[in-house]
């Protein structure tokens, strides 16, 4: 044994001898792994693409659907209700999401190809856009080069608001010209690991420029010159600037369904409890706008009730009781608590108590609430996967609208009535309620009146599940007129997410002169000036939301 186990050492030896004047940089690559300057853009684009659509999703089904009040909690409430938001709200997960995505457009330079160019510059802008929008000044021109490790590249200075919206609007144009060829045209397109749009380059053209559209109404309380100019370009040269007419056209990802990670957020089928979807119910807010204007959207986004109050003054004192369905209470059980009714459709007032739960004589108020006098989101969220599940990151009826607000403001943008009610079909087409878009755009309210107040409102209706739109919207018109709860951190609705703590620690300086250019209010109090209440660029001096 002795012998053999010498022989094999031996053997090793002269094994590594013979290999030791190998280039180690061969020897040290990973087989297993994914060099980056190897790397096949079709194998990074997959991750690009979800992560942003699952990111972008998050946002708009969860705490933001709070804010603009599509939504409330009746448990851990406090964030989604109250925007009680710890100031430490990060962006390193979209920060992630840019790398690879910087990944995939060099090695498409490297590659010379232009489809994957086109589509890299289309999810750099919707990133950084949603970063500046959310955030306000960021890094942008030196972001994404920590790898270089000067001082400069790992603590990067901040870009102004208006600066990377002014890049992103260059990279769309870009992006509109790197798309504008045949399908045929391109090469290494591979259908399934484009989760949008299955390698058209002709609908994700489409994107860009109505990524544009959104951009340069965005910017048009502070840049009106520019905006206009902007959306009339695009407008004017239909062929040279195609855009999202149909919903066919609508930028949406599909979840799979077959684990937690590929599944609509906050289902129930990887929540043993299910209590992620229990907690969201209906805001009071869009309950009763929506039943108000007879849309029948409600009925696809909401439960009924599933047991009605009934306050009855003919009842005996002391009643409180269930029968058929209903539960039944002389005045006397009620008092002076603020009970709703409503048969159908009751939804959570917004940030109305530090307790939401006890909303409505909730039988079991607190946080395993179940509360059968309020209604629950419909049962398709309950899913991990669906026909209406979907991350909707721009669609025709969002772009519709636009151009409802640019007709209305008297840019050439077509017909603003027209473009309204263009909008709105689009919406219900999405939720399945098509056929009733004749009749809806009848109704009072509803019938196009010539205001800015109906074209926000029924955009904000439109966007339920892609809600940061509609806080962009509130915060640069102040529509809907969206009023703070009494039990709210503040008094008003929040304009921005606060700068997390660790780039005030490790970036102080750049984070600092960032902090410095935001507009502090009386809403900032405490916070000072890294506040959700600081105005940042894009509304200051507008006189906007409040």
């Amino acid at each position: 044994m002795k012998r053999s186990y010498k022989k094999i050492i031996a053997l090793v030896f002269l094994f590594t001898s013979f290999f030791s004047c190998e280039d180690l940089t061969e020897v040290n690559n990973n087989p297993n792994g994914i060099q980056p300057d190897l790397v096949n853009p079709n194998l990074v684009l997959p991750t690009v693409l979800t992560e942003a659509a699952k990111a972008y999703v998050n946002l708009g089904y969860q705490d933001i659907a709070g804010v603009v009040q599509h939504t409330q909690k009746d448990a851990w409430s406090s964030g989604h209700n109250d925007y009680d938001w710890g100031g430490n709200q990060s962006w390193s997960g979209y920060y992630d999401i840019l790398r690879n995505n910087q990944l995939v457009y060099d090695r498409a330079v490297a590659e010379k190809l232009e489809f994957h160019q086109g589509v890299a510059l289309v999810m750099k802008s919707f990133m950084f856009g949603l970063i500046t929008d959310l955030w306000g000044d960021a890094p942008y021109n030196t972001a994404l080069k920590g790898e270089l490790g000067k001082t400069e590249d790992i603590l990067p200075a901040f870009d102004s608001q208006e600066a990377i919206y002014t890049g992103i609007l260059a990279d769309l144009e870009k992006a509109n010209t790197l798309l504008s060829k045949s399908k045929a045209e391109y090469s290494s397109i591979v259908d399934n690991v484009d989760v949008y749009f299955a390698g058209d380059p002709t609908k994700w053209r489409k994107m860009a420029n109505s990524l544009a559209l959104r951009y340069y109404m965005r910017i048009s309380a502070k840049k009106a010159d520019v905006a206009k100019a902007g959306i009339e370009k695009i407008v004017g040269n239909a062929a040279q600037y195609p855009i999202m007419t149909v919903n066919s056209d609508d930028a949406t990802m599909s979840f799979p369904g077959t684990s937690d990670g590929t599944s609509w957020p906050a289902n129930a089928v990887y929540d043993a409890s299910g209590s992620n979807y229990r907690r969201i119910k209906m805001a009071g807010t869009f309950v009763e706008t929506l039943q108000a204007l007879k849309d029948p959207r409600l009925a696809i986004w909401a439960n009924k009730v599933e047991v009605p109050l009934v306050v009855d003054a003919k009842l005996p004192a002391g009643t409180d009781k269930i029968e058929g369905g209903k539960r039944y209470l002389s005045p006397d059980k009620v008092g002076n608590t603020v009970v709703d009714t409503d048969p159908e459709y009751v939804g959570i007032p917004t940030s109305f108590s530090a307790l939401p739960s006890a909303y409505n004589l909730n039988p079991t108020p607190g946080q395993t609430s179940f509360n059968p006098h309020v209604s629950f989101l419909n049962d398709i969220y309950k899913a991990a996967t669906g026909p209406l599940l979907k991350a909707r990151l721009i669609s025709a009826a969002e772009v519709n609208f636009i151009l409802a607000e640019a007709a209305f403001k008297g840019w050439n943008a077509g017909d603003a009535k027209a473009r309204y009610e263009a909008g709105v079909r689009a919406s219900l087409n999405t939720w399945t309620v098509g056929g009733t878009a004749n009749a809806y755009l009848a109704n009072p309210g509803v019938a196009y009146d010539g205001t800015l107040k109906q074209i926000i409102e029924q955009k904000w209706i439109a966007s339920w599940t892609a809600a940061t739109e509609s806080w962009f919207d509130f915060r640069r018109t102040g529509l809907p007129a969206l009023k703070a709860g009494p039990a709210a951190k503040r008094q008003a609705l929040p304009v921005r997410f606060y700068y997390m703590q660790d780039e005030l620690n490790i970036n102080k300086t750049n984070t600092s002169a960032a902090l410095d250019k935001l507009e502090v209010t009386n809403f900032s109090q405490a916070d000072g000036k890294n506040s959700a209440w600081s105005k940042p660029w894009i509304v200051q001096g507008t006189g906007k939301p409040w």
